[in-house]
C-alpha cells in the first residue's frame, strides 16, 4: 500500500487516531466519580477496554479521503464507537451470547453485575446521540441526516435487527442467505455507517457517498465472515474473547454452512469489492484501502 511513492504506515495511523479517539471520548464522557459514580465507571469500563478503535478509524478516514478535517469528524467517530460498545455489553450478556471475556478482559456483567450492564448499554447509546449533536452539520448534510443516519444503522432493522435473528436462529438450521442477514445488519451496518458519516462530515458529493456505502458494506461482511472463521481456528488467548462460542452456542457460520476455505474466498473476494469502490478517490484513499487490508489479514 503506497502514497506518492511511500508505503503507508497503518500502525502509526491506527495509533494516532486511536490516541485522538480516546481523548475525545474522554472529554464527552461523565467522569468515572460523578454520580451514579457505579454507571459511569460501568460505562468507561468497556468504553475504554483496549482495541484499535476500528470503526472510528474507518470513519476518520474517510473524512480524510474526501478532504475532510479530523476535528469536524470527530463527534460522530466518537458517537460510532459509544454505539458499538453498547452493542458489545449487550450481546456479552447471558441473555444473549453469555461471554465472559471481551478484548482479554472480564465482560462488563462478570465487573458490574447484569443490571448495571444492562444499564450502562443503554447510557452508552443515548450519550451516541448526546455527542453526535456537538458536530456542526454542512451544506449537504445537516443534523437531521447526521442524527437519522446513527438512529437507522443502530435502529430495528439493522443493529438490532442482526442481533434478534442471531438470536432466533440458534441451533437452527440457516440458509447462507439468512446468515448474510444477520451479518450485514449485526457488523456491516455500522461499519457502512462510519465510513459514511465519516464522508458527511467532509460535505462529501453524492458520488463519494455511493462509492464509500459499497466499500462500508463489503468491508463489514468481510470483517464479520473473518469473524467466523477465528473463531473456528484460534484460541480464546489469541482472540481476545471466548472462542469456539459460535460453535457451542450452535450458530450458523460462514464456516459451518460453506466450510473454511470457501468462507476464506468468501472473504478475499468481498474486500476485493471494497478495494474497487475505492478507484474513484484516485489514491486519496490510503488509508482505507490498509484498514480493509488490515482487516482481511486478521485471518491466519
Amino acid at each position: 500500500m503506497t502514497t506518492k511513492g511511500k508505503a503507508f504506515d497503518l500502525n502509526a495511523f491506527l495509533n494516532q487516531k486511536t490516541e485522538a479517539v480516546n481523548q475525545a471520548l474522554d472529554h464527552f464522557l461523565p467522569p468515572g466519580k460523578m454520580r451514579p459514580s457505579t454507571l459511569h465507571e460501568a460505562m468507561r469500563y468497556s468504553l475504554f477496554a483496549g482495541g484499535k478503535r476500528m470503526r472510528p478509524a474507518i470513519l476518520l478516514a474517510a473524512a480524510e479521503a474526501c478532504g475532510g478535517k479530523q476535528g469536524d469528524a470527530m463527534p460522530l467517530a466518537c458517537a460510532v464507537e459509544c454505539i458499538h460498545t453498547y452493542s458489545l455489553v449487550h450481546d456479552d450478556l447471558p441473555a444473549m451470547d453469555n461471554d465472559d471475556f471481551r478484548r482479554g478482559k472480564p465482560t462488563n456483567h462478570k465487573v458490574f453485575g447484569e443490571g448495571i450492564a444492562i444499564l450502562a448499554g443503554d447510557a452508552l447509546l443515548t450519550q451516541a446521540f448526546e455527542i453526535a449533536s456537538a458536530s456542526r452539520g454542512w451544506p449537504r448534510y445537516g443534523h437531521r441526516d447526521l442524527i437519522l443516519e446513527l438512529a437507522r444503522a443502530s435502529g430495528s432493522l439493522q443493529l438490532v435487527a442482526g442481533q434478534v435473528a442471531d438470536l432466533e436462529g440458534e441451533g437452527k438450521k440457516l440458509k447462507l442467505a439468512d446468515l448474510r442477514y444477520i451479518h450485514e445488519r449485526k457488523t456491516s451496518a455500522l461499519l457502512c455507517c462510519s465510513v459514511r458519516l465519516g464522508g458527511m462530515s467532509a460535505n462529501c458529493t453524492p458520488s463519494q457517498l455511493k462509492a464509500l456505502t459499497e466499500f462500508g458494506y463489503n468491508v463489514g461482511l468481510a470483517f464479520q465472515v473473518i469473524d467466523d472463521i477465528l473463531d473456528v481456528t484460534q484460541s480464546s488467548e489469541q482472540l481476545g474473547k471466548t472462542a469456539g462460542k459460535d460453535i457451542a452456542a450452535q450458530k450458523a457460520t460462514y464456516p459451518s454452512l460453506v466450510g473454511l476455505e470457501k468462507s476464506r474466498r468468501v472473504a478475499a473476494d468481498l474486500t476485493r469489492k471494497a478495494f474497487s469502490a475505492l478507484k474513484p478517490f484516485r489514491g486519496r484513499a490510503a488509508a482505507l484501502e490498509a484498514l480493509a487490508q488490515h482487516l482481511l489479514k486478521r485471518d491466519k
